[in-house]
């Protein structure tokens, strides 16, 4: 039976390790991390699929100067332990979310989601009266086209009932130099070797492998999409023009489904943009995030 990622083992390259918390919530429990002045606007962050808190390592610390920042690692996903597979489901897992967030006793000012993340905040937005301002950073927003819309699912589906694909997965990724080469080809992006580190202990568990399978076999994109015409919310897209996982062409298109958008492009970045650059996203970001605060609530 392959185990969960132990905090005391793999746990202990985590980035800001000293902000992390593990928050018991019925029969799950979360890994959490926080940082920043707990007087001051709460900002949640949501990473992507197959990613965790690690993934903010650079970005949080900025953020924390003007916000109180709470980030988790998503249902089945690094040390957050104890969703059930259906929990997997956009709908579900924005529900769960939403239980954390209630356990926890914020109520956030600002959602930011990395890729998959975005979609997440949508979520919240459209079935539990997030009203508050979104920022997309490499947003997966748009179903994948013809005929790839029905047959990717289909496909992590049949990888996911498979016991034995995770750990092939895993197995592939414990090979030297493997998930360098793997990151950077499926995201275009380079990042330095704490992460790169994170990535690799990531890969190699086949529980939070399958748990990324698991979120793309129940990520139905197409029904988001027929509802983003309701969201009413401030929505900052950031994407990157070299972006290997999620094309510009996408995100402009997925930006005229939003009423009340904005898209900045930045160059020479890939997918995991914050990562590498996390003073340039920062920039990026900062002015909305100023602009929002000053902005009376209606």
């Amino acid at each position: 039976m392959s185990r969960a990622l132990d905090w005391s083992r793999e746990g202990k390259i985590w980035p800001h390790r000293e902000t992390s918390e593990f928050v018991r919530v019925g029969n799950v429990c979360w890994h959490v991390q926080r940082m920043g002045a707990a007087d001051q606007p709460v900002l949640l962050l949501l990473h992507g699929t197959g990613a965790s808190v690690h993934s903010w390592r650079g970005l949080m610390p900025l953020l924390a100067k003007t916000h109180h920042v709470v980030a988790m690692d998503l249902p089945r996903h690094g040390f957050t332990t104890g969703h059930p597979p259906e929990d997997m489901s956009l709908p579900r897992m924005a529900s769960t979310v939403m239980r954390l967030v209630s356990a926890l006793g914020i109520t956030p000012a600002t959602i930011i989601g990395h890729s998959a993340g975005a979609a997440l905040a949508l979520q919240m937005a459209l079935d539990h009266g997030y009203d508050g301002p979104v920022i997309g950073l490499n947003s997966a927003l748009r179903p994948f086209p013809g005929l790839a819309a029905q047959l990717f699912p289909a496909v992590a589906k049949l990888l996911f009932v498979n016991p034995l694909v995770p750990r092939l997965f895993s197995g592939a990724a414990s090979l030297s130099g493997d998930t360098d080469r793997f990151i950077y080809k499926a995201t275009n992006s380079h990042i330095d070797a704490e992460g790169m580190a994170c990535y690799e202990a990531l890969m190699q568990n086949s529980r939070h492998t399958k748990g990324a399978l698991a979120m793309m076999a129940n990520w139905d994109l197409p029904t988001l999409r027929t509802r983003m015409g309701k969201i009413s919310n401030p929505v900052l897209m950031v994407h990157s023009d070299n972006d290997a996982a999620i094309p510009l062409d996408w995100a402009k298109e997925a930006h005229g489904w939003l009423s009340n958008a904005h898209l900045d492009v930045m160059e020479g970045l890939g997918h995991l943009a914050h990562e590498e650059a996390p003073e340039r996203v920062m920039q990026r970001i900062s002015p909305f995030l100023v602009d929002r605060a000053n902005t009376p609530a209606d």
